[in-house]
């Protein structure tokens, strides 16, 4: 039929009003290798692209058909041809569908495994969207006060003739660098729902303190720029083939690729997350332990510095977020143990610590309340309360005292005048910020949603802090960054058991936070819709702590 309609003098160039497909990407599309000859010895051009930027050969890749792709080679089609819209190759649709024929038929064509997809830079397009995001902010800003304007007055922000007018901003003093930074932070802040902004997590409350505020020397807040979301994010992409394999668990394809010569430890031209990291990340163990075995460096890390011995216990752990999380680690046959254990055999350093929070932990919509900087994977596995990874990783010489870092606050001047009711010292960028102790006793609970997405060990807190305590020595009256104690955490809970626990070792019932909230207001519905737990607050009360009837989910 093809013969015909081309005898006929039918156009083989001709496209589809959506997506620009000409019949050879069809055909493609389909795997139809007669018609994809037909169409090509009838003048049809082999490396032309559809709208989104991809040609025939892309799509018979991604089919599997080994004849299609056979025969486009063959007419001279470029075997390293990259899609117009983030150069992905043929051998990367091939990867991304686990086609392994194809993939075995495009390596041996001279398809090259080491060329990656383009970069994206949240902070670089943050900064870009800013001047029209200021804008529509400032326009909505004019047609509210003009709404709440009284009849009488004229409308501020409105021209004489009536037209909504933007102020004019003098942009002229500030760096590339400054626009970026703030971009960031703004952009940040603007991607946060409501309800978010009006809770606020564990670290950013160390700015309700005066120390926080007002930093003693120019090597802390003053200096350091805290980071928003699109600087946690940073750069995506920079993909290889192999790195396709990784993210979906597709070991076949990735044993295929590696035999033609796919760099085992790759680092993506993004953030620099190597293959088996990002294998471990997506919970494809099995893969993760394919490319470990390989040679595959253990301690490679992206550039949040989170290395695969943190982040298959956060994979494992992984927090309940509002987007599907990856399930693929309930179904390997290596548990995420036996690999913590593969790791750090292959010299995995147990007490690695993460460069930065770790964005994808909860994405945007982030209700922990607390921060991952500077943890190890002792003190992630504390946080789920996992015993088993706590011992393993003891067993490996974890150290169970390292506490997370505090990284700069982002909300400065937020509460500048209010007194730190703690006694406690300031604590610098940089400090201890969050210890095992807390992290297994209920950090973030009393800070908003935490019990709404902390993913924990069953039944595991009182086991976690009792091993923390009489097997390590750990500190049952240790404060927090924000002067929380062991105690106001298992409160926030409504954790009687933990609570009677602490007290018998010797815990400190009347200690107050930064805030000045005492144990019993963290029982107390510290937080809008965090509710009340009255018998927490009679066994506080009873052993002296003070209540300051300051209920907020009662208002």
């Amino acid at each position: 039929m093809i013969e015909i309609l081309l005898y006929a003098g039918a156009n083989t160039e001709a496209t589809t009003r959506l997506g620009g497909y000409t019949p050879l990407h069809l055909a493609g599309r389909a795997g139809h290798a007669p018609a994809l000859d037909a169409l090509l010895s009838g003048g049809a051009e082999v490396d032309v692209f559809t709208t989104t930027g991809a040609t025939a050969l892309h799509f018979a890749a991604s089919s599997g058909r080994a004849a299609a792709i056979e025969t486009l080679i063959r007419h001279g089609a470029n075997i390293n041809v990259t899609t117009q819209s983030d150069a992905q190759t043929p051998l990367m649709w091939a990867t991304a569908s686990n086609r392994l024929d194809a993939i075995q038929i495009l390596l041996e064509a001279g398809a090259d495994p080491s060329l990656t997809t383009s970069v994206v830079d949240y902070v670089q397009i943050a900064a870009k969207d800013m001047p029209q995001r200021r804008l529509r902010a400032q326009l909505a800003s004019v047609r509210r006060n003009a709404e709440n304007a009284p009849e009488s007055l004229p409308s501020t922000g409105r021209s004489s003739g009536g037209q909504l007018q933007a102020p004019v901003e003098d942009e002229s003093e500030e760096s590339p660098t400054s626009k970026t930074e703030e971009a960031s932070a703004e952009a940040d802040d603007a991607a946060k729902p409501e309800e978010q902004e009006a809770e606020t997590s564990s670290e950013e409350e160390t700015t309700n303190s005066p120390e926080a505020e007002r930093p003693e020397s120019p090597s802390e807040d003053e200096t350091e720029r805290a980071l928003g979301y699109n600087d946690l994010i940073g750069k995506e992409g920079g993909f290889t083939a192999l790195h396709f394999a990784a993210r979906d668990g597709f070991i076949h394809a990735a044993e295929r690729l590696l035999k033609y010569g796919s760099d085992l430890d790759q680092p993506t031209a993004g953030d620099g997350t190597t293959p088996m990291l990002l294998a471990t990340i997506n919970g494809n163990f099995d893969l993760a332990l394919l490319l470990l075995n390989k040679g595959a460096d253990p301690n490679a890390t992206a550039e949040d510095g989170a290395p695969a011995l943190f982040t298959v216990l956060n994979r494992r752990w992984g927090p309940k977020a509002a987007y599907p999380q990856p399930q693929a680690f309930q179904q390997q046959q290596v548990n995420y143990l036996e690999f913590m254990e593969a790791l750090m055999q292959a010299g995995a350093d147990v007490n690695y610590r993460t460069g930065r929070h770790i964005w994808y932990t909860s994405f945007n919509f982030d209700m922990l309340g607390v921060k991952f900087a500077g943890a190890t994977p002792f003190w992630r596995a504390a946080y789920a309360t996992d015993l088993d990874a706590m011992r393993l990783l003891v067993a490996w010489g974890a150290d169970p005292a390292i506490a997370t870092r505090k990284v700069p606050s982002r909300r400065f001047g937020r509460r500048g005048n209010d007194e730190d009711k703690s006694g406690l010292p300031p604590v610098p960028t940089g400090g201890p910020g969050v210890h095992p102790i807390h992290a297994a006793s209920g950090v973030g609970y009393g800070e908003g949603f935490a019990a709404n997405q902390h993913s924990h060990a069953p039944d595991s807190w009182l086991a976690a802090v009792r091993y923390l305590v009489e097997e390590h020595g750990a500190d049952v009256n240790a404060r927090d960054l924000n002067g929380y104690s062991a105690v106001h955490h298992a409160a926030s809970r409504g954790d009687n058991e933990l609570i009677e626990y602490l007290v018998q070792h010797g815990a400190d019932v009347s200690v107050v936070s930064r805030r000045g909230e005492t144990t019993v207001d963290m029982a107390n519905g510290p937080r809008q819709r965090v509710q009340p737990f009255p018998a927490t607050i009679a066994l506080l009360e009873s052993l002296g702590a003070v209540n300051n009837h300051n209920c907020q989910s009662c208002e």
